[in-house]
């Protein structure tokens, strides 16, 4: 892979404000995807196995301490405590928003705050987890049209998005989704990479960007997902806000 060419201009935001809009990026897509993806292993754990939800958790590292799946699936959708359900993605969420809530706008904060009022209601909805959750996908692509439409500053809108192509791309390879999805959205990640301004404060490695993408482009990542996770979770320097 050939050097990633980046735009030459001055950095109008601070390394803070960097490091708050690419976590917000992230946050807000892992929510997402991981809503989405919890919807489709529901369906397989009720139609066919309900023990499914174990595999989930080896996606992760992690073992099963749940004990069966209506635990496991409450702990991963509500529990803010833990780092990998979609409330405590959206707490985060909504935390860098209101420290970026003049660069967001009120009204894209707005969606971030309907979002996790939705989730609560959701926990007490005696409906089908679907059904009730589906509402709370429709105000995430909301807050994201928001956000699209309500930001100017290109930097902001730049990093954003990458961040929710890194955050996916993450996901994706560590879910195993299909290698053509995989290779199509590490692709997509490299043509934002493109349109950040090299005086951005919130800097990537390229050398780390390099590895990562020969390691998907040969294939070489299937087997060795959680390699290719820490490649991915590498090529920022900044740590989680």
């Amino acid at each position: 892979m050939g050097n990633v060419m980046i735009k030459n201009c001055t950095n109008s935001i601070s390394t803070e404000h960097s490091s708050r809009i690419y976590w917000l990026g992230r946050y807000t897509e892992r929510a997402l995807t991981t809503l989405k993806s919890l919807e489709r292993l529901y369906d397989k754990v009720i139609d066919r196995d309900p023990e499914h939800y174990k595999k989930y958790l080896e996606c992760f590292g992690l073992n099963d301490t749940y004990g069966d799946y209506r635990t496991f699936f409450h702990s991963f959708i509500f529990d803010k405590n833990n780092s990998c359900s979609a409330a405590y993605s959206l707490e985060r969420a909504y935390d860098n928003g209101i420290e970026l809530r003049e660069e967001i706008s009120t009204d894209a904060l707005a969606y971030l705050q309907l979002a996790k009022d939705k989730l609560e209601l959701a926990e007490t909805t005696p409906q089908g987890l679907v059904v009730a959750l589906m509402p709370l996908e429709d105000i995430l692509y909301g807050f994201y049209g928001c956000f699209t439409d309500r930001v100017y500053n290109e930097e902001i809108r730049d990093i954003f998005l990458c961040a929710k192509s890194v955050e996916r791309l993450e996901l994706y390879i560590r879910l195993k989704y299909r290698n053509e999805k995989v290779v199509s959205e590490s692709e997509r990640m490299c043509e934002f990479l493109k349109r950040i301004p090299e005086n951005t404060p919130y800097r990537y490695n390229e050398d780390t960007l390099v590895k990562l993408m020969e390691m998907i482009q040969s294939g070489a990542y299937i087997g060795h997902e959680f390699d290719a996770i820490s490649l991915v979770n590498s090529i920022f320097d900044g740590g989680a806000v």
